[in-house]
């Protein structure tokens, strides 16, 4: 069974005509029957595929039987979301090899099913399995308990886990059911104590294809807590009227209940809460923690599809033999086999299950009254797990003691146990109560529990789990018991434990509006043991992590680059491997518009060692075009390539891009170079690919590098964060108005700084207002207007010829001589550049310039030097000027400003 988030396949196709139809399920014609035949000589299956309508939705279903034609039990199996019906196919093969007549089914909005995504809505989704159910009662291979009462089972992962619970609740058919990873109560998963999941919620709107893929009303539900980050009252109802929570005193057929540890999206306090609903009903209830979850690790398929059937088989076909397993089971990291010394998984178990607060015991924790700040714009956050970019990595890595989470100093809390005299394994939830103090009404804390070793070791956080809470009320001070993530986790002796309360998440919404918190504990912190857990003697079959310091960081860098299939990226295009970035028909509609485009049709290329200017007016989709280029937002057409790899939130080619877009945020209390060395840790590289030095050289700090940036200028800060942009000097190097507070001395440095980095084979890419310097600084040019492309080439190709000609000196010329040629017959202004003299002529033009008055240091016979001029080609007369000037001519080309031809490309609409 895949346990994982499972990637969006395919696009909805075209549903085919109407063959026959019911009362409530209708079938739909070009319905398929294959025969799959094992080759290790397992009884073959035969699977019949059919379409069916639904109340107007049409469902994609798949129907698995084998051996005799007599009757059997049957089982609905669910997918994960994002996925299909092809996502289950081959346990359902194997359910039906086993005994039963398997459905599979994708779930509205999902692969070839129409419909909107309800988030299993009463209405919607889980209306659509009670009529499945209704279909299986007329098929002639389904055991019935009476007629149109099929005996059948529900199972599946995730999305598809609430699905078999929601169904038992609504409908009184259903006889067993094993949910897996999944939820009792969607609020409480989304919104936990009153605070925003926002990046696992927009991975589902992401998995889900877009927010116009879901029903009307969640879609409003989300981007109104996106936007304002904080739940309403409202958002929680609607969450809550499609969880299992909502229907759970009705659930009450034998439920196996499996829950991930490594799972920051569906935590182990999800299943304990559907646990004690359903056991309080009076039905069987068995748990089982597995080792991997949402965010990774090992889903121990084999096993849990194994433990799966076993289930239905004593509850579906009443086989009072079968062993289901303890009623309490946990796989556990650790233990070390006595042949060869490996890591291994091994099996606990309890015949009860304990709950999260069994065998409390009390550690006192030690540390004073402390101050510390949530940053305007919650930003840098902290980090903990990476929803969809490698948190299972990190959760896996901290059971095996290596620690990968990130505070910021002067944003967290902390407070200390005594070393360990012995051992201490944390099964459950610990709590703790602490005195909260804002200097705004609402404060919001992430509360963790790290092992902390020896002096020197990082502490680990287990499984990679916070427990966020919102405080209301809290200018005043109150007090709150903190109930945080439940875990299974050895601590060793001499270790201790550390209460961290932080004032950010990178997984959560946090307040933007700085504010000052002030802590302190009012209580021992309370951890669950539950003693009446035993671990097996024998090692569970499983892959196996190496204990050698080598093995662990092979297993990091494997852990944290691998991508979570919830979407497949195209492959890498070799040709455009050394291309540093190739645009294609790019478009981004604006939200809530059908037809209303930010940018549309965009495609350009840029080559290593060119500096390009982005240029436009406001509006023309420049900033749009660079966060879709980060991989910030999801392009709805098109494709950008970044070394012949395509970008997609958390694409590794990402690593060789820089960018400073939107400014960057600090913290005020540290140093500029600090704030470096800790932006720097934050990425997981090795200090020496930072080029720190090199950086530090750029930014031009100096002394400053040692103060805190809250004694900067606008302009010093500025410095700062392009010196951050260009730590490990990426290849890609992106700079929104990189000019932005700088004075005249320190945008020419910047311009150099920009020329100087493409020359050594790197790639610029620049967007600014100020056309001066990007006519000095770049090579190449993309001029957009109303999001489409407009012009791009070479600056000297765009701007062309026109009514200033760019002198170039072979030595530089007196302020007096200058003078000479701006009063020259013609010449409207001449003023210096690199390397030269720009020369605006008049409107008239040398040509037609008549009358002109003659220098009084000019010999005499310039006035028919000057009647000759006027009969010559603009360029050709000048030139005869400044040698008779004896002006060092070098080159003589036509200019025209920048802004000038860039207001003709765009009719004037800046």
């Amino acid at each position: 069974m895949d346990l994982r988030l499972p990637r969006l396949r395919g696009l909805l196709r075209r549903p085919r005509r109407l063959l026959a139809a019911g009362a409530a399920v209708v079938v739909l014609a070009g319905a398929g029957t294959w025969t799959a035949v094992a080759s290790d000589g397992k009884a073959p299956v035969h699977r019949t595929d059919r379409v069916m309508a639904i109340d107007g939705v049409h469902i994609d279903t798949s129907y698995f039987t084998s051996g005799s034609s007599g009757r059997r039990p049957a089982v609905l199996l669910a997918h994960g979301f994002g996925g299909t019906k092809d996502d289950v196919r081959e346990e359902a093969q194997d359910l039906a090899r086993d005994g039963y007549a398997v459905l599979t089914w994708s779930a509205r909005g999902f692969g070839r099913s129409t419909g909107k995504i309800g988030l299993n809505d009463p209405k919607g989704e889980v209306e659509d399995v009670s009529k499945l159910i209704d279909w299986l009662a007329e098929q002639p291979q389904v055991q019935l308990d009476k007629p149109g009462d099929p005996r059948v089972g529900v199972a599946g992962a995730s999305y598809g886990g609430a699905i078999s619970l929601l169904a038992a609740g609504y409908d009184h058919r259903v006889d067993a059911i094993a949910p897996a990873i999944t939820y009792w109560n969607l609020a409480d998963a989304l919104f936990p104590n009153g605070v925003f999941k926002k990046l696992w919620a927009g991975i589902f709107i992401n998995s889900g294809g877009g927010c116009d893929k879901f029903e009307p009303q969640l879609c409003r539900m989300y981007e109104r807590v996106a936007e304002s980050g904080k739940p309403d009252a409202a958002a929680r109802a609607e969450l809550e009227s499609r969880s299992p929570s909502a229907v759970g005193d009705r659930i009450k057929v034998p439920t196996l209940l499996i829950q991930g540890q490594t799972d920051s999206l569906f935590p182990l306090g999800q299943a304990d809460a559907a646990a004690k609903a359903i056991r309080a009903n009076g039905a069987p209830v068995d748990v089982d923690w597995i080792a991997g979850g949402h965010d990774g690790g090992d889903l121990e398929t084999s096993r849990v599809q194994s433990r799966v059937q076993s289930w239905f088989d004593r509850y579906l076909k009443d086989d009072k033999a079968t062993d289901t397993g303890p009623a309490f089971r946990i796989t556990r990291t650790g233990g070390v086999d006595s042949t060869d010394g490996a890591a291994l998984l091994r099996g606990a178990s309890d015949g009860t299950y304990p709950g999260l607060e069994s065998g409390v015991k009390s550690f006192a924790l030690a540390g004073r009254e402390q101050d510390f700040a949530n940053p305007p714009g919650a930003s840098p956050p902290a980090v903990s797990a990476l929803p969809g970019l490698g948190g299972g990595g990190l959760a896996q890595l901290s059971s095996l003691g290596v620690g990968v989470s990130l505070d910021f100093p002067g944003q967290y809390a902390q407070f200390d146990s005594a070393p360990l005299t012995r051992g201490l394994r944390i099964t459950g939830s610990p709590t703790v109560t602490v005195h909260v103090k804002s200097t705004t009404d609402d404060a919001v804390l992430f509360a963790k529990v790290y092992d902390v070793g020896s002096v020197g070791t990082t502490p680990v956080l287990p499984s990679q789990l916070v427990a966020p809470v919102r405080i209301e009320g809290a200018k005043a001070g109150k007090d709150v018991t903190l109930t945080l993530p439940a875990i299974d986790h050895e601590v060793e002796q001499g270790h201790h434990l550390r209460l961290v309360l932080a004032s950010t998440d990178l997984g959560y919404a946090s307040p933007a509006a700085p504010a000052t918190y002030t802590v302190s504990l009012k209580g021992d912190l309370k951890v669950p043991t539950a003693p009446g857990v035993t671990t097996a003697a024998a090692p569970l079959p499983s892959w196996v992590w190496w204990l050698p310091l080598a093995g662990a960081l092979v297993a990091l860098a494997l852990l944290l680059t691998s991508r979570r299939r919830t979407t497949t990226a195209p492959p890498p295009d070799p040709a455009l491997a050394e291309v540093p970035l190739q645009i294609t028909d790019l478009s981004k509609r604006y939200a809530k518009s059908a037809d209303r485009y930010a940018v549309r049709d965009l495609s350009f290329r840029v080559e290593k060692g060119q500096v390009l200017g982005l240029l436009g007016p406001n509006g023309a989709g420049k900033t749009t075009t660079l966060r879709m280029l980060m991989g910030l937002i999801k392009p709805d057409a098109g494709e950008i390539r970044v070394f012949g790899h395509a970008i997609r939130p958390g694409a590794p080619v990402l690593s060789r891009v820089g960018a400073f877009v939107e400014g960057a945020g600090f913290l005020p209390h540290l140093s500029g170079r600090e704030n470096l060395d800790l932006y720097w840790q934050a990425t997981g590289r090795p200090p020496e690919d930072a080029h720190m030095e090199e950086a530090l050289e750029i930014a031009g700090l100096g002394d400053a590098l040692a103060r805190a940036v809250r004694t900067y200028s606008q302009g010093m800060r500025q410095r700062l964060a392009i010196a951050q942009a260009m730590l490990g000097l990426p290849d890609l190097l992106i700079l929104d108005e990189p000019t932005n507070g700088l004075d005249p001395p320190q945008i020419r440095e910047m311009r150099e700084v920009m020329i100087r980095y493409a020359a050594a084979g790197r790639t610029v890419i620049v967007s600014s207002h100020l056309l001066a310097e990007v006519e000095q600084s770049c090579t190449h040019l993309v001029v957009m207007d109303r999001g489409r492309l407009v012009q791009a080439g070479q600056v000297s190709e765009i701007i062309g010829s026109g009514d200033t000609l760019l002198v170039g000196l072979a030595t530089e010329i007196s302020d007096p001589l200058l003078e000479k040629v701006a009063t020259l017959p013609g010449v409207e202004s001449a003023t210096r550049t690199d390397g030269g003299l720009l020369v605006r002529l008049a409107a008239t033009s040398l040509r037609g310039a008549g009358n002109c008055a003659t220098s009084h240091d000019e010999p005499a016979d310039a006035p028919q030097h000057s009647e000759a001029l006027t009969e010559r080609t603009n360029a050709a007369a000048l030139l005869v000027e400044l040698v008779r000037l004896e002006i060092p001519v070098a080159s003589l080309t036509p200019h025209r400003r920048l802004e000038d031809a860039f207001l003709t490309l765009i009719g004037g609409s800046a």
